[in-house]
């Protein structure tokens, strides 16, 4: 039982100080048995205050401490590194939180928000009193990193990783690398093309000899834990040779042309959008990397006809699976444009009304004029906020990047195309920071803006054979505008992959905008609640590519703290299992999330462990136990009973 405890009330500047009477706090918890210090201030979490606390340790020999300030989200490791700096163990430190649960909580009543904070302090004092000085187990760590998706975030921190002396496995369930970067012509924030990105990236990756690229892969399954994962990765066919291809040779892509030219099948081309179609046989732009084709295997007939040609063409190859081990996993997965159902706007009704992804593509293909099904463009509407920002529908979010992206294709056209006309019906325009540019420039070129809201959206509709663009514009007091345009486009925003079977594989959660979550926004905005699993880009929100390098530089350098020591250590509070009271029933393994429980034998006894390594601390398996045969380190039975009984007192 602790009988030296310090207490710190924190004013958290006005935050708290406002609300709940930290005087009469201190006054009251001051009356408390075992407490020998309290003491109010300003900002808990500053410099000057944490050295203090360690003074005050030091110099009192304490042998508790909490500290009443915000959530233990912002600040809980802060303090803990004040007890230890002070040669306290960290685990004898509890924060009580004063400022959530308290003054924000209550702002409208200071009479109980005080009295509230007071119970609540009361309660971290009888977890203290009981607290135990624990030491973080530790286990080894490979130091190799698995990354998933080799767009560009995926390959940024694959190179930064392998310069920091982490193995690297790179897959990419597509045939090529480059994600959506490598569709890209202009960038906006550099007005390099795609190409050129990618083509340096993919460089520099090939150079790394601590790198290991496989494409056309995907995650089939993984078992272990943070330092050790084993994954099992799945190899699906490029019914390519690819160490028979032979690049810079005139020759081998006369006979490569060849075969793709006989192709009788003709797809959709996803790279293009849809806009074109490629063969089942293809490799159509230099952007796409590796330089060795591939063959759609779902879209082949097998008929054999390009085999005669190319030598390199293997159509008998099947999916393998190899087996891997790694420390950590960085998810670099990238996003799907949003897909407007038919009808939105008239999508898939009106034969030119086409989405933005699409529109950029057809700039880059159309070189002397900018000719859609056949019809020469002369004037363009922009329809913003498609598929974002909806009231109704399930993307309430903001993708950032599309108005940008907009403003920046109407650039392009302007510069590249003569007498174009373009209007743009907007929500009200976001290019944040040097973006802004591009909307100065984008305005002085000549082009329209007109703001609508939510209420009052554009619509569009056919007369007489025109297409025809309506809205009443608020910057001219609701003013109706009318435009006949030749082609509209639709600005789409970003949406989570299709995909979700790697989140679901790996247990990695999703926000409510489906999007993969990060454990906290500022203080951990790369990791998630499975330890060893980072996220990066445009998988966990919208992001452009400066955003998602910058997040991918992040989750690498994460990634290679927690895995270059060859050992990790983890947070003591785990579930602890009495094996001699524990009579295997599975309950516990149904209520974890983490699957960190497994059966074992003990001298001819089948009892639940816990791994390690898996175990978060979460507390889902103790109420399930039908023999009370769990208990959570740092949270035992008579903590929480001496936390209520303090509460209610």
């Amino acid at each position: 039982m602790k009988k030296k405890i310090g207490v710190y009330v924190c004013h958290c500047g006005n935050n708290i100080a406002d609300y709940v009477d930290v005087e009469k706090v201190k006054e009251e918890i001051a009356k408390e048995d075992g407490v020998l210090i309290t003491k109010t201030t300003m900002f808990a979490c500053a410099d000057s205050t944490q050295k203090e606390v360690v003074d005050d340790i030091k110099e009192h020999e304490l042998d508790g401490l909490v500290i009443a300030s915000c959530s233990p989200k912002l600040h809980l490791f802060t303090f803990r590194n004040v007890a230890e700096r002070a040669g306290l163990n960290p685990y004898n430190y509890v924060q009580a939180n004063i400022r959530e649960q308290v003054s924000w909580a209550h702002s409208n009543d200071p009479k109980g928000a005080t009295e509230k904070a007071i119970h609540i302090i009361k309660g971290a004092l009888a977890k203290v009193k009981l607290s135990e000085a624990l030491t973080p187990p530790k286990i080894t760590a490979t130091n190799v990193v698995l990354i998933v998706g080799a767009g560009i975030a995926g390959i940024r921190a694959a190179i930064e990783l392998a310069d920091m002396g982490t193995y690297v496995y790179i897959i990419e369930n597509q045939h090529f690398v480059g994600g959506r970067t490598s569709q890209w012509n202009s960038l906006f924030e550099t007005n390099e093309s795609g190409e050129e990105v990618i083509t340096r990236l993919f460089t520099e990756l090939k150079k790394r000899e601590n790198i290991t690229l496989f494409t056309g892969t995907s995650i089939n399954s993984t078992s272990g834990s943070v330092g050790n994962f084993e994954v099992k990765l799945k190899i699906s066919p490029r019914l390519i040779k690819m160490d028979c291809v032979k690049t810079d040779d005139a020759e081998f892509d006369k006979k490569l042309q060849q075969a793709i030219d006989i192709c009788p099948v003709e797809v959709p081309d996803d790279f293009n959008f849809n806009i074109t179609k490629r063969k089942a046989i293809y490799k159509n732009f230099k952007s796409e990397f590796p330089k060795c084709p591939a063959i759609d295997d779902e879209a082949c007939t097998k008929c054999g006809d390009c085999e005669q040609f190319c030598e390199a063409i293997d159509l008998h190859q099947k999916e393998e699976f190899i087996d891997i081990k790694v420390g950590a996993v960085l998810l670099a997965t990238g996003f799907d444009p949003y897909e407007p159902p038919k009808g939105e706007y008239g999508y898939g009704e009106i034969d030119n009304v086409i989405t933005l992804p699409q529109f950029k593509r057809l700039i880059e293909l159309d070189e002397n004029e900018l000719i859609y099904k056949d019809k020469k463009i002369k004037s363009v509407a922009y329809i913003y906020c498609v598929g974002s920002r909806q009231v109704d529908g399930e993307n309430k979010y903001c993708s950032r990047y599309c108005c940008t992206s907009a403003i920046h294709s109407s650039i392009q056209i302007q510069n590249k195309y003569e007498g174009i006309t373009s209007y743009h019906f907007n929500r009200g325009i976001r290019t944040y920071g040097k973006q802004e540019l591009l909307y100065k420039e984008s305005s002085e070129k000549g082009d329209i803006y007109l703001q609508v809201d939510e209420e009052n959206r554009a619509s569009v509709l056919v007369e007489n054979g025109k297409t025809i663009v309506k809205a009443n514009d608020i910057l001219t007091a609701g003013k109706e505008f009318e435009a006949e345009v030749d082609l509209v486009v639709l600005v789409t925003g970003m949406t989570p992959r299709a995909e979700k079977r790697t989140g679901e594989i790996l247990k990695v959660p999703i926000g409510r905008d489906k999007f993969f979550n990060e454990i906290h926004l500022k203080l951990k905005p790369v990791e998630t609640v499975i330890d060893g699993v980072f996220i990066s880009g445009a998988c966990q929100a919208p992001f452009n590519i400066t955003e998602a390098v910058k997040l991918a530089l992040s989750a690498a350098s994460k990634a290679n703290t927690l895995l270059n020591k060859g050992e990790i250590e983890l947070e003591p509070t785990l579930a602890k299992i009495n094996k001699g009271t524990c009579d295997w029933c599975d309950e516990c393994t149904k209520a974890c999330p983490y699957d960190a429980i497994l059966k074992t034998d003990l001298d001819g006894k089948a009892v639940a462990e816990v791994i390690e390594a898996k175990c978060k601390g979460c507390g889902m398996c103790l109420p399930v136990c039908p023999v009370d045969a769990i208990e959570l380190i740092g949270y035992s039975n008579a903590e929480m009973e001496s936390i209520i009984d303090a509460m209610i007192a």
